[in-house]
C-alpha cells in the first residue's frame, strides 16, 4: 500500500512541476520581443548546424532574458545565446567550455 502512495505522490509532484514550468515559460515568452522562430534563425546564422536543445530562460547578461540553443555540427556542439528582448548575440561557444 505504501508503494502505491509513493507512486501517486511522485506522479502528483511531477504534474504540478510540469504545470508550474509551463506557466513560467508562458510568462517568459510574454516578456520576449524576439519570438522563438526569429531567435532560431539568428542562432543558426551564428553557428550552422542542427538545433538539439532550445529554451527561453532568465540568465545574467544582456537584458536578462535569453534564448539558449545547443547546435550540433558534426561532433561539435555549440551553445548559442540570443537576447530575447534585443535579438543581440550573447554567446557562441563550444558547449561546456568554461569561458569565464
Amino acid at each position: 500500500m505504501n508503494k502505491i502512495l509513493v507512486v501517486i505522490a511522485a506522479s502528483a509532484f511531477a504534474v504540478a512541476a510540469f504545470g508550474a514550468n509551463a506557466a513560467s515559460s508562458k510568462a517568459l515568452a510574454a516578456q520576449a520581443k524576439v519570438q522563438m522562430p526569429q531567435a532560431r534563425a539568428m542562432a543558426i546564422k551564428a553557428y550552422p548546424g542542427k538545433i538539439v536543445k532550445e529554451e527561453l530562460e532568465n540568465e545574467k547578461g544582456g537584458s536578462g532574458l535569453r534564448y539558449s540553443f545547443v547546435i550540433k555540427n558534426g561532433k561539435v556542439s555549440h551553445e548559442v545565446g540570443i537576447d530575447a528582448k534585443t535579438g543581440k548575440l550573447l554567446e557562441n561557444s563550444v558547449e561546456g567550455a568554461d569561458n569565464d
